[in-house]
């Protein structure tokens, strides 16, 4: 018995990169949502200001970021599986790890 063939998988969208397109550095990201869209706020936060100017801003649909943490997800695994794990500071909250000034993680346990 022969399994019928396997269709393959459609590729993605053509993705094209303008010239003038602005790249920016991101180290901080505000999150906020109506029951429409949720909203991305991303900006860089230098080591020891307190303030932050947003650079870029990326609306999209509940799905759409639903299936964006998704991919990221399954990247980040990729990531990890190749350059391994990414250590997460361990300071107490959330505005902890963003506000305070850079930690140096902590060094991995030694092998006996």
């Amino acid at each position: 018995m022969t399994h019928p063939p396997v269709p393959p998988r459609p590729a993605g969208p053509v993705l094209e990169l303008p010239a003038d397109l602005d790249i920016i550095y991101a180290n901080l990201a505000r999150i906020a949502h109506s029951p429409a869209d949720i909203v991305l706020d991303f900006a860089h936060l230098l080591p020891g200001e307190g303030k932050a100017k947003i650079r870029s801003r990326v609306v999209m649909s509940p799905l759409s970021a639903k299936l964006l943490v998704k991919a990221l997800t399954e990247n980040i695994a990729r990531y990890e599986a190749a350059f391994g794990e990414i250590v997460m500071p361990t300071n107490n909250t959330l505005a902890d790890n963003l506000f305070r000034p850079f930690q140096q993680p902590p060094d991995p346990p030694k092998e006996p």
